[in-house]
């Protein structure tokens, strides 16, 4: 099956909101199926009953209500917000910044925010005309996950999101099949941009069906993947494919995997690779820009950008063209650029330490910490201003069940010059990973002094 994404729309008012034929597989899970007609007349029932306001928040656990509720808004013209986590705090934060706005659930939540809608266990169907967007419209509005800083918000038009799902699927050539639907099996929340692209702009405009089930755990990811009536793609994160091999689970056979939202080792890959006999393919991307290049990184270190990306060095970061991008959008990723276009990522401004006139980055300081044997995670970051004076100290917090501090401080000495040990280092039982594995900047500093709280007392 060819793709049905245009890369561009020439002289554009309305395009259609999903694509395919009426029986195409959209969705599907250990029961069976549901095809895109069905979807349709559930989208067009639910769009009706909506209430009237400007943004949406979706905060359905299960993908396919997602993808219901995320189209019957676009059909009544609502923009659909994205905020980095569902914590009642952050979606009270989120509301207030737009205020005509309300929530969207298909569980009990509790407590529940206000103006809080809950779907009907059976969802109603209504038949109509072809559902159709503005391809000029705001189809979502994203929000970055805080790891750097405080969350920033960014529009994605329907215009943006055809022609970057149209890169994502030159993105996967190769691990979707050619002549089917491929069906796909995600971890990753459809809340994040990355599992908003991967997990339901691909079903709604390419020839992918999407499992309804958000699973976390190993036997659970096993079990879903079982659902898939031919090798299905994995969607997921460095957190959830470490968690995957270390399980020692058979898997059924895979199309492929893809990894973004952190790094992925190389160890990693191909320890995954070797396991579930199939390629770990690792994305590029990013709240803002969506993503733009692709590496097999088992065997790889250089990224490919994808069709009609540009990448421009400057010297606080790096400039991404892109077709999909109403301007360049800069990034505080430091990236070499080969002579091929293809590049390497060498850290970011924030993470690059200069202490007593030696070198560092906070990247390869935990990898380096990772790589201790005994350690199962863990982190390094700097202290906020606040909590130093003069040079900014340099934290680290580690899960070690086996390990205490002195000994993982110990190991360090082997591979680190003692001007970058971490001052403190504390072991917790987990780190305070969102759903998509990435670490709050915030969230890792109240751990920390929590921790030390525990340690004075």
């Amino acid at each position: 099956m060819s793709a049905v994404v245009d890369s561009i729309i020439a002289n554009p008012v309305a395009v259609p909101l999903m694509h395919g034929e009426a029986h195409r597989a959209l969705a599907f899970d250990g029961v069976g199926v549901v095809a895109l007609d069905t979807f349709a007349r559930q989208v067009r029932a639910l769009a009706a009953s909506l209430p009237h306001a400007r943004y949406a928040i979706n905060l359905c656990e299960d993908r396919y209500r997602y993808l219901v509720v995320f189209c019957a808004a676009a059909a009544r013209g609502q923009i659909t917000l994205m905020p980095p986590s569902r914590a009642p705090a952050v979606i009270d934060q989120v509301r207030a910044q737009y205020p005509d706005s309300y929530c969207l659930t298909d569980v009990d939540l509790s407590p529940a925010p206000p103006q809080c809608v809950r779907m009907p266990d059976v969802l109603a169907q209504l038949d109509g005309a072809s559902l159709q967007v503005d391809v000029d419209a705001v189809a979502a509005i994203g929000f970055t996950s805080g790891s750097t800083g405080q969350p920033r918000a960014y529009s994605k038009t329907w215009r943006s999101f055809r022609t970057s799902t149209a890169q994502n699927l030159a993105a996967l050539h190769g691990l979707l099949s050619r002549h089917e639907v491929t069906h796909a099996v995600a971890t990753v929340p459809p809340q994040h941009m990355y599992g908003m692209e991967m997990s339901v702009l691909l079903p709604l405009l390419g020839p992918v069906a999407v499992h309804s089930a958000r699973p976390l755990f190993p036997a659970d990811v096993a079990r879903a993947l079982h659902d898939a009536p031919r090798p299905p793609l994995l969607v997921t994160t460095p957190v959830h494919l470490r968690a995957l091999v270390a399980s020692g689970l058979r898997l059924p056979p895979l199309a492929g995997i893809v990894s973004a939202t952190a790094p992925l080792p190389q160890e990693l890959a191909a320890e995954a690779e070797a396991a579930f006999g199939c390629e770990v393919r690792e994305v590029f991307g990013s709240t803002e820009t969506c993503v733009f290049a692709r590496r097999r990184t088992a065997r790889e270190d250089a990224w490919t950008p994808l069709p009609g990306v540009r990448l421009q060095p400057q010297p606080d970061g790096t400039a991404v063209h892109a077709a999909h991008l109403a301007e360049p959008v800069v990034l505080a990723d430091l990236m070499e650029v080969h002579s091929d276009g293809r590049f390497e990522v060498r850290g970011r401004n924030a993470d690059l330490l200069d202490i007593a006139g030696k070198r560092a980055s906070l990247g390869d300081l935990t990898r380096k910490l990772l790589a201790v044997p005994g350690v199962e995670d863990g982190v390094m970051f700097q202290l906020d201003d606040e909590d130093a004076i003069g040079v900014r100290r340099i934290a680290a917090l580690v899960v070690a069940p086996e390990l205490d501090e002195a000994q993982i401080l110990h190991a360090l000495r082997q591979q680190l010059d003692p001007v970058f040990l971490p001052r403190p280092l504390r072991r917790v039982a987990a780190l305070p990973r969102n759903e998509t594995g990435k670490l709050p900047r915030q969230a890792l500093h109240a751990l920390l002094h929590a921790e030390e709280a525990v340690t004075a007392a």
